[in-house]
């Protein structure tokens, strides 16, 4: 079974809402920051790739945290 983008989408602002239960994703664009938008720390997340990974099956190793930015970052690399 695939995952669309919207369950992957739905997937991270489910986790996002555990680190930042306050954030508000409608104003959110594919194309910003999500540490910076959210003001999430490393510790916090840390805990987002866990879930990703958790979520997914998907092994993200320390070397490509820094792609993982945006949205779109996370959902062309769950998606792939």
């Amino acid at each position: 079974m695939t995952t669309t983008e919207t369950q992957i989408k739905e997937t991270i602002f489910n986790l996002l809402r555990k680190i930042a239960p306050e954030a508000d994703f409608e104003n959110l664009q594919e194309d910003e920051d999500i540490r910076a938008k959210f003001d999430i720390d490393s510790f916090d997340f840390l805990n987002l790739m866990i879930g990703l990974n958790e979520a997914f099956g998907v092994e993200i190793p320390e070397t490509d945290y820094g792609k993982l930015v945006t949205l779109k970052d996370m959902i062309r690399y769950v998606n792939v």
